[in-house]
């Protein structure tokens, strides 16, 4: 009898959870049902949270003191100290590296190549930047970028405009890979030309792919592609803004209490100290922390004890990284950022709004190109959605922006009296891109977050390489609810992997 009434609230349980497992999440607001074909189809994801893409790290925003931190020993003043918050984003772990450029050149070949072969051209890192009038370079001409040996070194050569094309094409390699894994596409190693996956062409229903098992409709109760709303596909890699850029470099989050806000945000460089050599005492006491030139002729020492083992660029994943765990933020190589340059004095700062929140100066507002129906027209002979610039007289009667184009807004236009007359009172141009992080043949000075400088964006050097970064979207903290605490875990367990 015992044994009958066990199964029985055994069975009475089992057919409770199933009544309760299949009951519908209903509306807060109508009390329609969620993802059911009875009611309308409209569906709530039962969203997991943004993936951290290949070589990514979350990069917790908050609040510093962006600009200079040292004696402005250039006089430029140019990177006056302001506090600004930067919302949270992810960010390569190392530089983009050679092997990483050498991917994205055969991709571009293989699909590009016989019909379109100035886009492989055009994609070329210029190996040229090796060669000086009175040094003997030439060997690095050929071997830097195509020796094997050099694989893991960062790519350089590469201008502003090339190191945006990679993004863009990274960001639709992973997104490819995202629905491969995902078991919505088979691998496709065929396409060519405009037939190739773009993340924007797919979701505007532009390209299909081949398919594997796409998801159920809840409309039709059929299948359908993935959209934008599901929230699989990642956002697009990018280059990190400047003020992205500088704050993942100085890494406060490892000088933060436990518990409070209370933090010290003033560092000359990416550690902590006012030298560039390791300060704890143990086997690496006295290494130099980052790759640079010491001095005038001495770029890694002498024989038998060589400084920073590096006579120009070093790997990418060599040397201690930074707080949040990234390889070189100072030294190495210089690193292209999105933004345009400028000055930023106090002039070029008055009566701005808004601007302590994710400063960024850009160039130009994009809208995607539509047909009378309001859907993307036709893609590009590459397979890309096109896009257009926005006119100013779109945008006049809006009270958020009222220009198409912001390369001059506040410093350079007729409102703020500054001209950039390039060629006659300065260099600064409509081209000019912001660079970070100094590199192997800079000294010292130049390995501080703050200190910036320019190139222009169709130029490119031996002394300068990029890495990617990402927007969040969603919480700031990640996914999960432990917040700062999940930092702080793995910030001691590199320093235990590099005790």
């Amino acid at each position: 009898m015992k044994k009958l009434l066990k199964l029985s609230s055994l069975f009475f349980l089992s057919m409770l959870l199933l009544s309760s497992c299949s009951k519908k999440e209903k509306s807060s607001t109508t009390g329609w049902n969620y993802n059911d074909q009875k009611w309308g189809g409209f569906e709530k994801k039962d969203y997991e949270g943004q993936a951290t893409g290949p070589n990514l790290v979350l990069i917790q925003g908050g609040t510093f003191s962006m600009g200079v931190t040292d004696q402005d020993v250039m006089h430029e003043w140019n990177a006056l100290p302001r506090r600004v918050t930067v919302s949270s984003f992810y960010m390569d772990e190392t530089e983009v590296s050679n092997i990483d450029y050498k991917e994205y050149l055969y991709w571009i070949d293989r699909v590009y190549g016989e019909s379109y072969p100035e886009v492989y051209l055009n994609s070329l890192p210029d190996t040229l930047v090796w060669r000086e009038e009175l040094s003997y370079n030439e060997p690095f001409v050929e071997t830097y970028f195509r020796h094997p040996s050099y694989n893991d070194y960062p790519v350089v050569g590469v201008n502003w405009t090339q190191a945006n094309e990679y993004c863009k094409w990274r960001t639709d390699r992973v997104n490819e890979m995202v629905l491969i894994e995902r078991g919505i596409l088979n691998p496709n190693s065929e396409q060519k030309d405009e037939d190739n996956f773009n993340s924007e062409s797919y979701l505007a229903g532009q390209y299909q792919g081949d398919v594997r098992k796409n998801l159920k409709d809840m409309k039709t109760g059929g299948e359908r592609p993935v959209q934008f709303e599901d929230g699989i596909m990642l956002p697009s890699y990018r280059l990190p803004t400047e003020a992205e850029w500088e704050y993942a470099a100085v890494a406060l989050i490892g000088n933060q209490s436990a518990g409070d806000e209370r933090i010290s945000d003033r560092r000359l460089y990416p550690w902590n100290g006012n030298t560039v050599r390791y300060q704890k005492r143990d086997k690496s006491q006295g290494a130099i922390l980052a790759n640079f030139k010491r001095g005038r002729g001495d770029y890694m020492g002498m024989a038998g004890k060589l400084n920073d083992n590096a006579h120009i660029s070093a790997p990418v994943r060599s040397y201690i990284p930074n707080d949040f765990g990234l390889y070189h933020m100072a030294g190495n190589v210089n690193e292209w950022t999105m933004d345009l340059y400028r000055p930023l004095t106090s002039l070029s700062l008055r009566d701005v709004e808004n601007h302590d929140l994710n400063p960024y100066r850009g160039g130009k507002f994009e809208t995607k190109e539509l047909d009378e129906d309001g859907r993307p027209v036709e893609k590009d002979s590459l397979g890309r959605i096109r896009y257009r610039y926005v006119e100013d007289d779109e945008v006049a009667t809006r009270e958020n922006y009222q220009r198409g184009q912001v390369y001059n807004y506040l410093d350079g236009d007729k409102e703020s009296y500054v001209l950039y007359d390039y060629g006659k009172s300065t260099l600064i141009s409509d081209k000019s891109r912001v660079i970070k992080g100094g590199s192997w043949a800079d000294r010292a000075w130049w390995l501080s977050p703050g200190a910036r400088r320019f190139k222009e964006e169709d130029k490119s050097d031996r002394t300068i390489g990029f890495r990617c970064a990402m927007t969040r979207t969603g919480g700031p903290s990640g996914n999960d609810d432990s917040g700062g605490n999940r930092f702080k875990n793995k910030q001691k367990k590199q320093k235990r992997r590099y005790k």
